[in-house]
């Protein structure tokens, strides 16, 4: 059995495991005692050996041992923005909202790009890693760096002009100053974000999830004694504070880099740099596109709320609720986001091993665990007070914040499932559906035509997200599986496991089933190709970056003549 969870599952052996397309169920029944499954470590129970079959015990035991070192990272990773917070708030209301803003701003025009394109890494490396296709792994890390990398310009341009955009929306100028300084110095933080989401994805694809955890405590460490030297111990004040911020996302980055390299977990992946990474952006951008928006659908949905001015005092309750209410909730809330990732890692890994069987054991097993989690969600926070139905149905209607969470967790496992079957364009398509059309215009509606306020606008929410887990869980269970495993295998899309003068033959190397006999691979480029294609590509970003660096120039210069002294 594979050990997944462990840094020595970087590299198992070719055709070992459940991953190398044997079912679980088969692997047990050669092994001749289910005593034997790993399940049994956690399982010793004999009713629970009764009531769940082998198949979903081991699905289970798997998904459990992601889960929680994947939760605790995601905790860690939540408390390093959160300690900035407090640091701010020492500082003075003023910085405290300058930095909620910042914070705003770049989540809005940098951290959802470069979270979306990383989401890629996601189905190709857990798809790869399942077919044992391992030096394809680090061609595909490879070219992820080099397109997230390239991303970084537009963003660039984008966090220049954050003083512009942010007057322009008619923020307080000196709240839109504090920002600014917040952005500017974060600037240096946005390669080292991107490049450690791309590591954490490359590991945890793998099974590989402790690392990121060990360095997530550190950083947390390292950032709560920058912070105190930089602004109590040096009086820096703001711009210390700022500096901070940028440099807690600048060490978590290195110290996973320096962790990789230590236990040289990157040895079975990672080839050396090939020209082979140059190849199939096109492929690779066409699987990117719905990734990024699927998370600019959902992350603006609550960000760009923050700048409606006629509903400002309304929006900064929803702040303060939606920062401090995971504090007490912290567990619960970030619970389902380690489902979902464990559940991407193990439907991608079964599909990209051909073995359908297993993939749709973990989606039902994972979904099972996010309905778990929602009922226990919803009895904890409304049931014990009271037994009367009238005061129960009332209690409800005041915790409907907790009702359209426990919601989120099923759709949050749903959406993992869907991202590892490389089915991103769904669900992009429908959180601008539900989000967009259905949700915001019924909260906005409630809110003000029935002066509901909050409670109108997490109405709204509630009945979308209710509506789009109702669609995600009617998809899944009626996808066809065998057809999303053989298009995993297909030569199209096996360009991105294979070079393509390799192509021919490569579904029974990479363990998948055999694709359509009339998808055709496409040719590679040949190096003018390349250095035309790839130089008119770096162009294009460097003239963004210089078209809003000319701008925002332009904008300090206007600034400066307009508020000079007159003589």
């Amino acid at each position: 059995m594979e050990e997944l969870g462990l840094p020595k599952a970087a590299g198992p052996s070719a055709g070992a495991g459940p991953v190398a397309g044997v079912s679980v169920a088969k692997v047990a029944g050669v092994e001749g005692d289910e005593a034997a499954a790993v399940s049994s470590k956690l399982f010793r129970c004999a009713c629970m050996r009764r009531l769940l079959p082998l198949a979903y015990r081991e699905e289970l035991y798997h998904v459990l041992q992601l889960t929680g070192p994947l939760l605790v990272s995601r905790i860690l990773n939540f408390l390093l923005p959160f300690v900035i917070t407090i640091f701010c708030g020492h500082i003075g209301n003023a910085e405290l909202a300058g930095y909620a803003l910042a914070s705003a701003t770049i989540n809005v025009t940098t951290t959802s790009t470069g979270f979306g394109l990383a989401v890629t890494c996601d189905t190709l490396i857990s798809q790869t890693f399942g077919g044992k296709n391992m030096k394809r792994v680090g061609v595909i890390l490879q070219r992820s760096i080099l397109i997230l990398l390239l991303f970084c310009l537009p963003c660039w341009a984008l966090l220049i002009n954050s003083h512009n955009l942010l007057l322009a929306m008619k923020q307080e100028d000196e709240v839109a100053r504090i920002a600014q300084l917040y952005v500017m110095a974060f600037l240096p933080a946005v390669p080292a974000m991107f490049l450690h989401q791309l590591q954490v994805s490359y590991l945890q694809n793998q099974g590989i999830i402790l690392p990121q955890m060990y360095t997530a405590a550190a950083a947390n460490i390292v950032n709560v004694g920058v912070n105190y030297v930089l602004i109590f111990s040096l009086n820096l004040g703001v711009i210390g504070s700022a500096a901070a911020s940028s440099l807690s996302q600048i060490t978590i980055c290195l110290l996973l880099f320096g962790y990789i390299r230590w236990k040289k977990l990157h040895q079975q992946t990672w080839g050396g740099w090939s020209s082979e990474c140059l190849q199939e952006w096109g492929s690779y951008m066409h699987l990117a596109v719905p990734s990024t928006l699927m998370i600019y659908f959902e992350w603006w949905l609550w960000e760009v709320g923050g700048f409606l001015d006629h509903c400002l005092t309304l929006l900064t309750t929803l702040f303060c609720q939606m920062q401090v209410t995971p504090l007490s909730n912290v567990g619960p809330l970030q619970f389902p986001l380690g489902v979902h990732a464990a559940a991407c890692v193990r439907v991608g890994n079964a599909l990209g091993a051909g073995d359908t069987a297993r993939a749709m054991v973990t989606c039902k097993v994972a979904l099972a665990l996010s309905g778990v989690l929602a009922m226990f969600q919803v009895s904890d926070t409304c049931v014990p007070y009271t037994t009367m139905l009238t005061v129960m149905f009332l209690l409800f209607k005041q915790c409907l914040y907790f009702l359209y969470f426990s919601c989120v967790c099923i759709q949050c496992v749903c959406s993992g499932i869907l991202v590892g079957a490389g089915k991103q364009k769904i669900a992009a398509i429908s959180n601008l559906v539900s989000y967009y059309c259905i949700g915001l215009p019924v909260g906005i509606a409630l809110m003000f035509a029935a002066k509901l306020r909050i409670l109108g606008l997490w109405t709204g929410l509630f009945i979308c997200v209710v509506l789009q887990t109702g669609f995600f869980i009617t998809l899944i269970f009626k996808l066809n599986w065998q057809k999303v495993t053989q298009e995993v295998g297909c030569p199209g899309l096996d360009q991105e496991l294979k070079p393509s003068h390799e192509a021919e033959g490569s579904n029974k190397d990479a363990g998948g089933p055999e694709g359509d006999a009339d998808v055709k691979p496409q040719a590679p480029l040949s190096v003018s190709q390349l250095v035309m294609r790839r130089g008119l590509t770096l162009l294009a970003t460097v003239l963004i970056l210089a078209v809003g660096g000319l701008y925002s120039c332009e904008a300090v210069l206007r600034f400066t003549v307009t508020h000079l002294p007159t003589v």
